[in-house]
Order: structure tokens, then C-alpha cells, then sequence
């Protein structure tokens, strides 16, 4: 996810905070201290409403990562790759290859939920016992409060509707019942674009009777809405898609530009002339090295066009999307980054032999269509 740093790792697995992370904190820690706390445990000072808001936050953090960890155990003991943990405003998301069975995908699905609900009863339950043998009501507030919000996180997550956990459950059990995994997914999704919008609908109308946390939850409805719709779209590709390599749908020439050029060389001879919003970059010995994004050479004021080289405002070939000619079409688009575009440079040993875009991507998927075999 663009925006987030990398924090360590979490039982082997890369752990990355979104910049949201410390609104996150914020919002929890004064509702927390300024509004729940007040009400259930009334005469404490400030400093101690403060001080319990923070820690009662940072126990919520704490628990959406036990949350995604469940999730990332569970796939990697069904021998599903894990890429990343990433924690941000709207909670956490596990980055993994897709479950190649359907009893994967429901364990993986269900663990999360599972794990939010034993977290939330252990703390409900620390809360009661703490508060009946000693006088700390504070901290015993702030567990009780622990506890409710992560079950309440099991319940929303369990909803079934992609991308929540539910959905997933769902998925994975439609999946079992009709072997169709294509269908399942498009079910899914589907069920999750309906309730993206009943939330924003939900939470649109409470800022309108003057309940401001609707905002919030029009804000994940908008989430729920867009991932789900990009599920959907991912899931009619697919069958298109299955079974092709990339080969078979690289488009060819490549437009290259030298990176010795200078930029002004650059625009002037390939950039005015290509078909794509990127350019591959090729080093003395025809290598390719880098990209070149259009709309940064744009940006580039006309009095340094003539000093730097194409290879100063590449981005380095590591950030890119890259294949060999027979890798599978599917594979290729499953590990693709969620930020590099849809343009993957296809390379036979050092040398570039092809690019694959949306374009091509689209040409595959009407072709499919054209010899009515597209799911419905």
C-alpha cells in the first residue's frame, strides 16, 4: 500500500504502518479518554483519562495485528506465500497469494475473526475479574472497552460480503460446494459492492441527523465498494486469462529509448512517437535498465531536459513489472504490485522481447468473450 513504512517483522512476516496509523490512534485515544471513559468511570483527572485513552488505543493496534498475524500463520501453514502485514486507518490488510484450495481459503478467512473474538473475550473477561477483585476501574474500563470493539470487529469482518473475512467464508464455501471458484468470487464481490453502499448510504444519512461518525463508516463503505469492484472485475478475467502465457499476449515491437539520451533527445525522438505512457530504458549493451513514465518527462522544467539522461529520471527496472515469455498470464497479474501499473516488460534471459498492457490484457478478455465462453 502506497503511504506505509516498514516496521519489522511479525512472526517472519514484513510488517508495514500506513501514515493513517496515528490518526487511527488519535481518533480511538480522545473518544476513548474524552467521551467512553468519563461516562462509565466519572471523577478521575484528566492526565488519567488521557493516559488510559493512549493505552487503550495502542491494546486496539495491537489486536488488528493479532487479527492480520492469524490470517498470515494460517496461509503460511497451507503453504500459502505471505508478502506483507500492513496496519493502517481502516484496519489491516494481509498481502498473499491466492489459496489454490478451497479449504485454505476458508481457514485463512475464518482465523482472523476467530482470533478478534478470543482476543475480545479475554479482555471482557480480564475486565470483569479486574474490576470485582480491586479498585483499578480504570484500567478495567479500558479492557471491558477492548473487548467490546473487538468483537465487534469479529462481527463486521464475519459479514458476507468481499473483501471482509465473511465474504471470503463464503467464497471459499461456494467454491467447495461447486467447484466453480470463478463464480464464487463474482458472487462475493458482488455482495460486497451491495454493502459497500449501504454503508456510505447508512453513513451519509447519519452526518445528516448530525451523527459525524457516520463519515466513518461511509469511509469504509467506499473501501468495501471499490476493492469489491475490482474483485469482480478480476474474477470475469480470469477465465479468460487462465492458461495463457505471456507471450501470447505481449505486444511487440517494444519503443525503447537509450539511457544515455539526455531527456530533451529522449522527447524529441521516441517520446513524441510512443504508443504508451511508458518507455522501457536500454543500457549500452541493449539491457533493459528502467522505466520512463511520460507524464514525469512532462514535468521535467525545459532548462534541465538538456543536462540529465534518461537514466537519471528512470525508475530503476526492480520497481517494475517483469516476466519471461512463458510464465502464466494469471500468475503474472496475481504477484503484480498494487502500484505498478498494468504494464509488465516481458524479458527472455537480458533482453526484452515484448510489453503487456491493459490493452493487450482487454484484446485476451474480448477475444474470450467473442467465443461465448466468458462466465457469467
Amino acid at each position: 500500500m502506497k503511504g506505509s513504512v516498514r516496521m519489522g517483522r511479525v512472526l517472519g512476516v514484513p510488517l508495514r504502518l500506513h501514515w493513517t496509523v496515528p490518526l487511527l490512534v488519535v481518533l480511538f485515544g480522545y473518544g476513548l479518554g474524552s467521551r467512553t471513559l468519563p461516562a462509565g468511570v466519572p471523577d478521575q483527572s484528566n492526565a488519567t483519562y488521557t493516559l488510559a485513552g493512549l493505552a487503550g488505543a495502542l491494546l486496539l493496534l495491537a489486536s488488528l495485528l493479532a487479527h492480520e498475524a492469524a490470517h498470515a500463520v494460517t496461509a503460511r501453514r497451507k503453504g500459502i506465500p505471505v508478502k506483507s502485514i500492513t496496519l493502517w486507518a481502516l484496519g489491516g490488510m494481509t498481502e498473499m497469494d491466492r489459496p489454490r484450495a478451497a479449504d485454505a481459503a476458508f481457514l485463512v478467512a475464518v482465523s482472523g475473526p476467530l482470533t478478534s473474538l478470543i482476543v475480545g473475550a479475554a479482555a471482557f473477561g480480564a475486565g470483569i475479574g479486574l474490576d470485582a477483585i480491586s479498585s483499578w476501574q480504570v484500567p478495567a474500563a479500558v479492557l471491558l472497552w477492548l473487548g467490546w470493539v473487538n468483537g465487534l470487529l469479529a462481527v463486521f469482518n464475519l459479514l458476507p460480503a468481499a473483501p471482509l473475512d465473511g465474504g471470503r467464508v463464503v467464497q471459499a464455501v461456494m467454491w467447495w460446494r461447486t467447484g466453480d471458484r470463478d463464480r464464487a468470487e463474482r458472487a462475493a464481490a458482488r455482495s460486497g459492492q451491495v454493502l459497500g453502499m449501504l454503508l456510505i448510504a447508512v453513513g451519509w444519512i447519519s452526518v445528516l441527523y448530525g451523527v459525524w461518525s457516520g463519515l466513518w463508516l461511509a469511509v469504509i463503505g467506499f473501501f468495501v465498494l471499490i476493492v469489491a469492484g475490482a474483485e469482480r472485475q478480476r474474477a470475469r478475467m480470469a477465465p479468460a486469462l487462465r492458461g495463457v502465457r505471456a507471450a501470447d499476449a505481449m505486444s511487440t515491437p517494444v519503443e525503447t529509448c537509450q539511457d544515455w539520451l539526455t531527456v530533451e533527445r529522449c522527447i524529441e525522438d521516441v517520446a513524441l512517437r510512443a504508443h504508451h505512457s511508458m518507455l522501457p530504458v536500454i543500457d549500452f549493451g541493449g539491457h533493459p535498465s528502467g522505466l520512463l513514465h511520460l507524464p514525469r518527462l512532462a514535468r521535467i522544467p525545459a532548462q534541465q531536459r538538456e543536462t540529465l539522461r534518461a537514466r537519471d529520471v528512470a525508475t530503476p527496472l526492480s520497481q517494475g513489472a517483469t516476466c519471461a515469455p512463458d510464465d502464466l498470464l494469471e500468475d503474472v497479474l496475481e504477484k503484480l504490485s498494487p502500484g505498478s501499473g498494468m504494464r509488465i516488460l516481458v524479458i527472455e534471459g537480458q533482453r526484452l522481447v515484448g510489453i503487456i498492457t491493459a490493452r493487450d490484457i482487454s484484446r485476451i478478455v474480448q477475444r474470450h468473450a467473442l467465443r461465448g465462453t466468458e462466465g457469467r
